[in-house]
């Protein structure tokens, strides 16, 4: 089984690769094309701004994404790579996002320090094959501006300038606000039940 992780030209590549080598599961970094279309399952990271995920669009990536989803292949989207599959963000309202969640990603409010970085609980609200194992009110590292809302697919909910969606599941296709490679044993367990998932 190989895992890819996808290259757009947006950070964090490179500690989520270690942490899946960590779970002995064989991943690559890539830009190509073919690679991710043959992979057995796809992982979108990334940190930074939402302009980064035009260059899904730019270089095939989007199409290839797509066609992977169509197969019904695993996919995770990690921080920005989550909220790239909400259908935009107002970060860059020019630019759509893959619209698997019918969502916005909006700002924090001003009433609260923006980033938010650092450790936060989650409140698990759904059942979950990737929160699986879990126990309530477990802490993951956050670190990200803009947040994905409360939707029909939101498993896990985080409190920070009100409630937002800090996981979401729907099928074989799923999204994390938070940064698992950086979040400990309890991150581990979460990429360790994306990598059990059937291909």
């Amino acid at each position: 089984m190989t895992i890819a992780i996808v290259d757009y030209g947006a950070g964090n590549l490179t500690s989520v690769k270690k942490a899946l080598d960590c779970l002995g599961a064989t991943a690559i970094i890539t830009s190509d094309v073919e690679q991710v279309s043959r992979a057995d399952k796809l992982i979108v990271p990334g940190v930074g701004h939402f302009e980064a995920t035009a260059g899904l669009e730019r270089n095939g990536m989007c199409a290839a994404i797509r066609t992977a989803i169509q197969s019904e292949i695993p996919l995770l989207g990690i921080c920005l790579g989550m909220q790239w599959l909400c259908a935009a963000s107002t970060e860059a309202p020019e630019l759509a996002g893959l619209k698997i969640f019918n969502a916005d990603c909006t700002h924090f409010p001003t009433d609260v320090k923006a980033p938010h970085v650092g450790w936060n609980d989650l409140e698990l609200v759904r059942e979950s094959r990737l929160m699986s194992g879990l126990p309530q009110k477990s802490f993951v590292y956050f670190t990200h501006s803009y947040r994905v809302p409360l939707i029909e697919h939101t498993v896990a909910t985080c409190e920070y300038g009100g409630a937002f969606s800090a996981a979401v599941e729907h099928g074989r296709i799923f999204g994390v606000q938070f940064h698992p490679e950086k979040s400990g044993a309890v991150g581990k367990k979460i990429l360790e039940n994306f990598c059990e998932l059937p291909c």
